[in-house]
């Protein structure tokens, strides 16, 4: 049994994660990756995870959290900036949920609806009918996002939450985006129509970084990072706002998790 595996499925582990998730241990944690006594971690991480380090900036790295929202190197991720194309706005496995009315949307084993996640029914009502865009990002994915689209951009609205882990053993168990601390922004968008882009933090040092607040968005443009911990972004678009490509939709009836690139054409309006 691993040690996710442990937390989630046993009654000792489950009482040791209310314990792990607490925001004082994310806090102690964060300060420890964020000094330099954490970089000997670093070597570790990268073997574990057959992360290429050629992809990405290094110099001058001096603690795990350093390494963990490393910059890529300049051309190794393009963003098309066709107005009708929708990109993916990071790396990560990509799910495609339709939004029914009074539906919980699945991801793996765990559901939520639309307003449960936003706590806004009146944002969540203008969503019925539209998708859902889930990416899951692992350990070894580019951990820095961008801007989806480009547009009039509302302010940050950040929901506290215990954090846990969005890895799919925890899906088994606890409804991951009703818990985690998440944070989004609606982008009053030209082609796709008002989109929300949110993103989840998980547990332990599950830390969202946004640079901007409210404003105007630019596509493509570099919106913010994750620090240490299993992360996720979400994008809700309204009914017939973008078609997104087949097999990425056959695999989602699936449950099947398309890997995508930050920039890479995912569907188009």
């Amino acid at each position: 049994m691993d040690a996710l595996s442990f937390l989630y499925n046993t009654l000792l582990g489950r009482l040791l994660l209310k314990v792990l998730s607490a925001r004082a241990v994310s806090k102690i944690c964060g300060k420890f990756l964020d000094s330099r006594c954490s970089a000997f971690l670093i070597k570790g991480f990268v073997r574990k995870n057959n992360i290429n380090t050629d992809d990405y900036q290094t110099d001058g790295i001096k603690s795990f959290n350093e390494f963990f929202r490393r910059r890529i190197k300049e051309g190794r991720r393009t963003f098309d900036f066709e107005p009708s194309h929708l990109c993916a706005p990071c790396d990560g496995l990509l799910s495609v949920w339709k939004i029914e009315k009074e539906t919980v949307i699945p991801v793996k084993q765990s559901e939520y609806t639309v307003t449960s996640l936003l706590k806004d029914e009146s944002l969540a009502k203008e969503y019925e009918d539209g998708l859902c865009l889930v990416f899951r990002l692992c350990v070894d994915n580019y951990h820095r996002y961008c801007y989806a689209d480009s547009g009039k951009k509302g302010r940050n609205i950040f929901i506290p939450g215990v954090l846990h882990t969005v890895r799919p053993v925890a899906l088994r168990v606890r409804p991951v985006f009703s818990e985690n601390c998440r944070e989004y922004t609606t982008i009053e968008s030209p082609v796709f129509g008002r989109l929300v882009q949110m993103e989840v933090g998980a547990m332990l040092v599950g830390r969202i970084v946004n640079l901007e607040g409210e404003g105007t968005a630019e596509r493509g443009k570099e919106k913010g990072f994750f620090e240490y911990g299993g992360s996720t972004i979400i994008l809700l678009l309204k009914r017939g706002a973008v078609q997104i490509q087949a097999q990425i939709m056959q695999n989602s009836a699936l449950g099947i998790e398309t890997p995508v690139k930050m920039g890479e054409v995912i569907g188009t309006h």
